[in-house]
């Protein structure tokens, strides 16, 4: 096999992922790229008029689908031909905030939706609607639904009433007793004392943390499924994010943490030590059924959180990256471009001009001093 192999001049394995790959998935990529262009090249277009792309279309979108996959292996745990919409969602937020042209991440998001057209043909999948959408005219319909600092605010306590420790009839008598040192050390009350009330009152620490980071932070969903324990450095109230595992892998990172967000940092890292699922690994937060955070998992959380909150959701795209995104608007007014672009690490500044506008109630406040 060699990377000249080629179904009309449109490369069935790509240098690029040729270089990522082992054999059998050499193998099993060229297969699955076989079918995806014969697909483009006779019924792409219109497959009920068996009316194909244009070769260079379709060599065009080939190429861009090959990105995707690549960017999908190197976020998503290695080498999959299983794409899913989550992946198509996440990658398409990714594109929202990056440098490229409107023109370009319009046509990437048509390959897109062209390759879960071709899933549905071949596979039986659904179509992929997409939450963002690009003009491709340079007026890209980006997430700019963002929190503001009330919502922030009001955030940040809801997470405090997010979910319990472990109900007292559900564990053994051993355990038990390892849950009332716990909670007799956080409420500093004898072990003795210790009882079904203060099971039932007392908040775990794992949403609150989680969320308190992200509000500090910026996370994004990637992030919090890479977050590690050795992340943290409470002394100093920073997040040092090596380069490795980096969502764009260049550079170490180390950002700052209000104080008090560290040590609620803290006491969820001495918290997690009594949960048997974080026994063997060193991720700093799971979901209740041991696997890392994804957009799905952070969307039901972010969902119950605006319940408890109040926040009003309805005609806003609010997803994970509205923190981020509330992050960014904020620390560029408070502090300026260079501080939100070392916060939500950003490599150029370009990126981070995109937060670089007024908030509402700013621009509220001068309409009322402009009388």
């Amino acid at each position: 096999m060699t990377e000249i192999e080629a179904i009309d001049g449109i490369p069935l394995l790509p240098e690029p992922s040729q270089n990522l790959l082992n054999e059998r998935q050499r193998v099993d990529y060229r297969h699955h790229r076989e079918g995806l262009i014969r697909w483009m090249l006779k019924l792409g277009k219109n497959p009920d008029r068996a009316e194909g792309y244009a070769r260079q279309t379709a060599k065009r979108r080939a190429t861009n689908a090959d990105m995707f996959y690549r960017w999908v292996w190197q976020e998503y745990n290695g080498y999959t031909t299983t794409v899913t919409h989550e992946y198509a969602d996440e990658y398409t937020r990714e594109l929202a905030y990056s440098d490229l042209s409107d023109t370009h991440k319009s046509n990437l998001q048509k390959t897109l939706k062209m390759l879960f057209r071709w899933r549905k043909w071949e596979f039986g999948d659904s179509e992929w609607q997409p939450e963002i959408t690009f003009s491709g005219q340079g007026s890209a319909s980006q997430p700019r639904d963002y929190f503001t600092q009330e919502e922030r605010k009001r955030l940040r306590d809801a997470a405090l009433e997010y979910g319990s420790v472990p109900h007292y009839c559900s564990l053994t008598p051993e355990q038990r007793q390892e849950w009332k040192r716990h909670l007799a050390q956080r409420f500093r009350k004898p072990m003795q004392d210790i009882g079904r009330e203060e099971f039932e009152r007392a908040n775990g620490f794992k949403v609150p943390s989680l969320v308190w980071v992200s509000l500090d932070v910026g996370l994004r969903p990637i992030e919090v499924e890479r977050a590690k324990v050795s992340w943290c450095d409470y002394d100093n109230a920073v997040l040092r994010i090596p380069a490795n595992d980096s969502a764009k892998n260049h550079d170490n990172w180390s950002v700052s943490l209000q104080s008090r967000t560290a040590e609620i940092l803290q006491r969820w890292t001495e918290e997690r030590r009594l949960y048997d699922k974080y026994g063997e690994t060193d991720r700093l937060w799971l979901t209740r059924e041991g696997n890392p955070y994804q957009s799905t998992a952070l969307k039901y959380v972010l969902g119950k959180l605006t319940d408890l909150a109040g926040i009003e959701t309805e005609d806003r795209q609010l997803s994970w990256y509205a923190i981020r995104h509330s992050v960014g608007t904020y620390m560029a007014r408070e502090e300026g471009l260079a501080a939100a672009q070392a916060q939500l690490r950003h490599h150029s500044v370009r990126t981070t001009m995109k937060y670089d506008q007024a908030p509402v109630e700013d621009r509220r406040d001068a309409l009322s001093r402009m009388g």
